[in-house]
């Protein structure tokens, strides 16, 4: 049944996670990541970061079942590991309090000291709407599985139809990443009420989504907060992992056919409606010189291809302006960000939303920004953490626009 179904007790129970233990492992040859990546089929390992190159730690998430044996295993073999988040189920209550009492406070304008829900983000865009009728328009591209809306916010200093270059800014893909929605509102906040970054509107449109992934996250506020796919229903196990679900090189390397998997790639390509959602307001849209998709965590700014160890022809401008950016937001509070293609830095992983924006929607300057993480709040900043992330990066993206802005009859 489709909609805001009540959840019992006894299956909010089952998404505790006391005495779950985040461990940080570093591989030290690929043998380590065979075995690493033998565990992402044992439902007791939540892989918190992408399996990375030799050298590069690794977040995985253990049940109490299974974590003698895995230490067991990894200081037989030499690899090493540290605790990261000693009981993960304090951490999400701890953020569950904090909200709670912010919510209290009922306030009337944004502020960046906490997560808000998917009804909080739409009502701040309609507030811009009727605030800033000359420069803002809201609409929805569709609905999500369990009907809610899903709305884009479009901001430009034209007052009818534009020309400019338009940059788009998708997030929320995946459910547990709250910084990713967060960033997106500070992106938004920064264009419409801040005078300061009028001139980011003269050259330039632009199209934030907030909220790609609705349902999964107000799953992840009521029931199981490390959930990370759709909620459309399965036959053993529910969701679709929607950055697999894009119909470039759908179900290569990187994407699941396992339902239970969090990379399961669906059924067929745009199985999901948010994936369909996306894909048609991308072909609706004229001039899209950009697009930027905001994911969670790890420091790093990718440019396409994700599905295959190949680069775009115009790689060398992606990757000159990755490390511009890159440079940018090093310079502000020391933040190190690694860039390059995902599979040159990590994987290859099939199906993904950036890859569908420069393969299939034929858009040129493509970035997927992994945000930093919350060290022992895994995939978010605390609340303290949630602004300081959003202005450095804020500071990166307006490199990228500044650069679309300069080079627009080249790369539309």
């Amino acid at each position: 049944m489709k909609g805001n179904q009540s959840i019992n007790l006894k299956t909010y129970l089952n998404y505790m996670f006391f005495s779950y233990t985040v461990y940080e492992v570093t591989a030290k040859n690929e043998a380590t990541n065979e075995f690493l990546r033998h565990l992402q089929s044992n439902k007791e390992f939540d892989f918190w970061s992408k399996i990375n190159k030799v050298g590069k730690p690794v977040s995985v998430m253990t049940s109490p079942k299974v974590q003698n044996e895995f230490e067991k295993y990894l200081s037989s073999h030499g690899i090493e590991y540290r605790v990261q988040i000693e009981d993960v189920q304090s951490t999400i209550l701890s953020e569950k309090e904090y909200h709670r009492s912010r919510q209290a406070l009922k306030h009337k304008k944004i502020s960046f000291d906490q997560y808000l829900r998917h009804a909080e983000i739409n009502a701040y865009l309609d507030q811009l709407a009727q605030d800033y009728p000359e420069t803002v328009t809201v609409s929805p591209i569709g609905q999500s599985y369990e009907n809610r809306s899903m709305n884009i916010i479009r901001i430009s200093s034209s007052s009818g139809p534009s020309s400019k270059p338009v940059i788009f800014v998708e997030a929320g893909m995946h459910a547990r990443e709250w910084i990713s929605p967060a960033l997106s509102l500070y992106i938004i906040n920064q264009l419409v009420e801040n005078p300061n970054n009028s001139r980011l509107l003269e050259d330039i449109d632009w199209i934030v989504l907030p909220s790609m992934n609705p349902d999964g996250y107000e799953y992840t506020w009521d029931v199981n907060r490390m959930w990370r796919k759709t909620r459309s229903p399965g036959v053993e196990c529910d969701g679709v992992d929607g950055n697999r679900n894009f119909g470039f090189h759908w179900m290569e390397q990187g994407a699941s056919d396992r339902e239970c998997s969090d990379s399961y790639a669906g059924k067929e390509a745009f199985s999901e409606v948010e994936a369909r959602n996306l894909r048609d307001i991308l072909a609706a849209t004229a001039n899209i010189s950009a697009f930027i998709s905001l994911h969670s965590y790890g420091q790093y700014l990718f440019y396409p291809y994700s599905y295959d160890d190949v680069v775009p022809d115009n790689w060398q401008e992606l990757r000159y302006l990755a490390d511009l950016v890159k440079d940018v937001i090093f310079a502000i509070n020391g933040t190190k960000y690694t860039t390059g293609s995902s599979t040159e830095v990590l994987y290859p992983a099939a199906g993904c939303s950036d890859d569908w924006a420069m393969g299939g929607a034929g858009i040129k300057i493509v970035y997927v920004f992994e945000l930093p993480g919350g060290g022992e709040h895994g995939f978010d900043p605390p609340p303290s953490r949630i602004l300081p992330v959003c202005a450095e990066t804020w500071e990166g993206i307006k490199v990228i626009a500044d650069y679309v802005a300069q080079n627009a009859k080249k790369i539309q």
